[in-house]
């Protein structure tokens, strides 16, 4: 039990430093360049996580870099700028919290892992109380929130994919592949869509160093770490940290008191990650306890969830698994 906790908090390091890039995005970067502004945001941190762990993409890797990057990192992030710069941040937040439920009922055919009465319950639970916290018409546009709405299925995919493909390969470097791959992806398409790179005055530098370093490269170790040792399930509960932080950030900075409806909301959101959070069960064979999230059958190239370790630093989260210098097999 006392493992799995540390691997939630772990993984509620991403959702969190996202709900701030909501705003950080919103407030500081430029509106008119979303290619850009995606490939600033990827690139370095890409690159960051590469002299960290200096290691090439091997046999099948080559391709799974390049599509996961496609999804997780170059659509994603374009969408995910765009809806920003076109919505508050509260209501652009919101909108990512149906991402639980997506990732359930994709990871159900992909990586065989049937979402259980307690995900689906923690699922209706928090999105209830992001509904009672953020329900709210006001600059709200059409087209922010399908950027957004398609962000969530694009990165729902995308996660799912990096759950069934990654359980042979070293994390820190497959991050750092799909990072690089998504920002150069995305480098000459900006080029030919937007021109010249925008400004970069000291304080939109500041920003981009969040975005990338914070937001990027250590909350994207921090939830493929979670996908690797928890339920897509429980992964995607605690992703409704997300919104809760765009609201009490924006709360926060705007300097607005929070309403009864939006603590009950809060409530409401945290009891379902509660809910969702994997228990410790009883098999029957051997009498051993055995986490519930890592005795679902491994999907066709999933290697069995080996017992969870001690929670290591984010960015180091993985580097000690024997398994992780065996990158490439499929």
């Amino acid at each position: 039990m006392e493992a799995n906790v540390r691997w939630v908090a772990l993984t509620a390091v991403a959702p969190v430093a996202w709900g701030a890039n909501y705003y950080v995005t919103r407030e500081f970067l430029p509106a008119d360049h979303p290619l850009y502004g995606a490939a600033l945001r990827a690139l370095p941190a890409g690159l960051a996580l590469l002299a960290v762990r200096r290691r090439r993409p091997r046999g099948v890797w080559w391709w799974r870099s390049a599509v996961l990057g496609l999804l997780n990192v170059s659509v994603f992030f374009v969408l995910v700028y765009a809806a920003s710069q076109l919505l508050p941040t509260s209501v652009a937040s919101t909108v990512m919290a149906v991402s639980p439920l997506t990732m359930m009922f994709i990871a159900w055919p992909l990586v065989s892992e049937r979402p259980r009465t307690a995900h689906l319950s923690g699922a209706v639970l928090g999105l209830a109380g992001v509904c009672l916290m953020l329900l709210m018409g006001a600059g709200a546009s059409v087209r922010g929130i399908l950027a957004s709405g398609t962000a969530v299925l694009v990165s729902s995919f995308g996660h799912v994919l990096t759950k069934r493909w990654s359980g042979d390969a070293d994390l820190l470097a497959s991050t750092a592949w799909q990072l690089t791959a998504g920002g150069l992806f995305l480098l000459p398409v900006a080029a030919a869509v937007e021109g010249a790179p925008p400004a970069l005055s000291p304080s939109v530098c500041a920003a981009f160093c969040y975005v990338a370093l914070v937001a990027t490269a250590l909350a994207f170790t921090a939830w493929f770490t979670g996908l690797r040792h928890l339920p897509a399930g429980t992964v995607g509960l605690i992703g409704l940290l997300n919104p809760v932080t765009g609201v009490l950030l924006g709360t926060a900075l705007a300097g607005e008191a929070l309403t009864l409806q939006q603590i009950c909301g809060l409530a409401m959101v945290l009891a379902g990650v509660a809910l969702g959070r994997p228990t410790r069960v009883r098999r029957r064979a051997g009498g051993r306890a055995a986490d519930d999230g890592n005795v679902s059958s491994p999907g066709p190239n999933q290697t069995p969830a080996a017992p969870a370790a001690p929670a290591a630093p984010a960015l180091a989260a993985h580097a000690c698994d024997p398994a992780a210098e065996r990158p490439g097999h499929g």
